[in-house]
């Protein structure tokens, strides 16, 4: 991120209120603070907006089914999502609701826009409607004809007048952008999904009901009272109404946004028809919009059914708001799916944290109270400890360029090296010989060169972990602001000499789980469904939602070669329309020789976990049929496009 920008926005997506927080909805939002933090400590203003979105048929029929009114639903859910970025002390500037007046009069005054430009105009509409997606679908995009291909749930059909908005007239504006701006969805391997969707044509978009009332009227001067404006048209407008867009407009200056976050299942309604809006009212787009993966509980996807979704305020009450942030930025690429368990969670804790962070900060508690009475200088450091120096400025100096590229992972990974070079540094030169064999100088300068690397660890953590960042400034003797950041990591300072102060370990060691794994108490509390649900697996029969978490793909094989020592695996190189190709091992060397098999088309189980084969890492699954007469690979009767779906 360039110093020269001053104005920084950042945005969650505003979450759906038909259910409460879950560990999704606090990965988004620790991301998005994170960037928040790290923009005001780099001496940015900043303005990071959360919030809610109310409006549609499911919140109206959820609200029914409780008794309530849809706002009086929605008050309590949205309490819910306030509440808990509260207590997990979230610093967004403002916090939105789509049943805010101010919201209101922004999606219209931007309605009326569009539809004077032309850009939206009134028929009739019929087709496929998802109420658990809020989203229409066409004939081709259906599954089986009634099953939504998002979620996998019936649609039905609806057959009503509509307002639409011209989105195939942006279809080639998109594209050039999507060309010009490489960064503009992040990871890239979304962006191709988004190009490849974007180039099998466009269709112009229904943006309203009549069907239900439960939200924002169209435009008074459009006089037609029985339509409400389409939830995703009303949602989207967020990000500018929090602004002041339609009233009140002196916060538009922050706009374009510098990073919509958002989840992977919600990118086209951002990519796609979010960008066509903002270039019929002839607004800037967005920097960047940043998809994110799901989560799973110990390898297994996260349901209410199964009892194992994951409660973010249990997490970080049991084992420490700020353990909890570590580990869901430093657990998982941006980007791909994460896999949350105590074990690896404590694995961070005990690892990361305790022994290379903390024990490094006890060490030097330890040495500086035996050698100096607690007194640390930096005066010799780059006299006897210039190359470690120049080491941990080279890692500073590459660290930035992590950050707004969402590569939030790497940046952690990279920042750890420092600590890496301290803790090597005290077993390779031994204070203890050094004060033996009058070394004292190089010993205090030991000290001196341990507290700098840990000040500037401390620094660039902040925007993760920042109340234990302050503990650790405070035991240093500075205080962590913009001007700390400008001092020690742009212009490289060194501490003034200070007297360390002894503070209690930051990371107590965690010797056992700490939670209750919520398949175990489900299977003793309801023995019944548990029993129930094993004979239906035994019998073989899945529903149409557990066949959609299969992610079958087209993909044609680059390379194949034999793998050594292997008389059955042939690793492959397989491209399935992403960034780049995926390396596959398969058993199939009896049957197939790895030259044949080059520039011919495959059936791929996309979205399984990697796993290693004989030391090599696999990223999918190859579908075969095997009988008496051998095994032959399933392949499309057509050459296809790589990467298209198999449904």
């Amino acid at each position: 991120m360039s110093n020269s920008c001053k104005k920084v926005y950042i945005t969650t997506p505003i979450y759906y209120v038909n259910d409460v927080p879950h560990i999704g909805h606090a990965y988004t939002t620790i991301i998005a603070d994170t960037l928040a933090r790290y923009s005001r400590l780099i001496g940015h203003e900043t303005f990071f907006l959360t919030g809610t979105d109310e409006h549609g048929q499911k919140i109206e029929q959820a609200a029914k089914q409780r008794g309530k009114s849809p706002k009086e639903y929605a008050d309590e859910i949205s309490a819910k999502f306030k509440n808990l970025w509260d207590e997990f002390e979230i610093s967004y500037d403002k916090f939105i609701r789509t049943t805010d007046k101010e919201h209101v009069i922004g999606v219209q005054k931007a309605f009326e826009i569009m539809y004077n430009k032309g850009d939206i105009y009134k028929g009739m509409y019929k087709g496929h409607y998802c109420i658990s997606c809020e989203t229409f679908f066409t004939e081709t995009q259906i599954v089986d004809g009634e099953f939504c291909p998002d979620c996998g749930k019936q649609t039905t059909i609806v057959e009503e007048e509509s307002y639409f908005f011209k989105l195939s007239k942006y279809q080639d504006k998109l594209l050039a952008w999507y060309k010009e701006k490489p960064n503009c969805i992040l990871p890239k391997t979304r962006r191709n999904e988004v190009i490849r969707f974007v180039e099998n044509g466009l269709e112009d978009l229904s943006i309203t009901r009549t069907s239900f009332d439960w939200g924002i009227k169209l435009p008074k001067s459009i006089n037609d009272p029985k339509h409400v404006i389409y939830v995703w048209l009303d949602a989207l407008m967020n990000y500018i109404t929090a602004l002041g867009y339609g009233t009140n407009e002196e916060k538009m200056d922050f706009w374009p946004a510098k990073v919509h976050l958002i989840g992977k299942d919600i990118l086209r309604f951002h990519a796609i028809y979010w960008p066509a809006f903002l270039m019929s009212l002839d607004l800037e787009l967005p920097k960047h919009i940043a998809a994110h993966g799901w989560w799973t509980r110990n390898g297994e996807k996260m349901s209410k059914s199964k009892g194992n979704v994951i409660n973010p305020k249990e997490v970080a009450n049991i084992y420490g708001l700020e353990n909890f942030r570590y580990f869901m930025l430093r657990e998982v690429p941006f980007g791909g799916d994460g896999d949350f368990s105590q074990k690896a969670l404590m694995d961070r804790i005990n690892s990361d944290l305790g022994n290379d962070l903390g024990n490094l900060l006890n060490r030097l508690i330890g040495m500086s109270s035996k050698y100096n009475e607690g007194k640390i200088s930096s005066c010799d450091v780059k006299k006897f400890f210039a190359k470690e120096l120049g080491e941990v400025e080279t890692i500073i100096d590459s660290l930035e360029e992590f950050v707004f590229n969402m590569q939030l992972n790497k940046y952690l990974e990279e920042l750890w090296k420092l600590l890496s070079i301290a803790n090597k540094a005290i077993d390779t030169y031994q204070p203890w010989n050094l004060m033996k064999n009058n070394q004292e100088d190089k010993a205090l300068a030991l000290n001196g060169l341990i507290a700098n690397i840990l000040a500037k660890v401390a620094l660039l953590l902040h925007p993760v972990m920042p109340k234990t960042t302050q503990k650790i400034a405070h035991a240093l003797g500075f205080e962590i602001s913009p001007n700390s950041y400008d001092k020690y990591i742009k212009q490289k300072a060194l501490l003034e000499d200070f007297i360390i102060e002894k503070i209690p370990p930051l990371f107590p060691k965690i010797e056992k789980e700490l939670m209750a794994e919520p398949s175990k108490t489900q299977k003793e509390q309801t023995p019944k469904k548990e029993s129930k649900k094993e004979s239906s697996k035994e019998s073989g029969i899945i529903t149409i939602d557990e066949f959609f978490k299969t992610e079958l793909k087209i993909g044609t094989i680059l390379e194949a070669k034999e793998v050594p020592k292997s008389k059955k695996l042939l690793l492959l190189q397989v491209d399935l329309g992403e960034e780049k190709p995926r390396q596959i091992v398969a058993g199939i060397k009896e049957w197939y020789k790895p030259q044949e098999l080059i520039n011919t088309q495959v059936c791929v189980v996309a979205n399984l976990k990697p796993a290693k084969l004989m030391g090599y890492l696999s990223e999918g699954m190859l579908l075969a049929a095997k009988d008496e007469n051998g095994l032959s690979l399933l392949r499309p009767e057509k050459p296809k496009q790589a990467g298209t779906k198999v449904s």
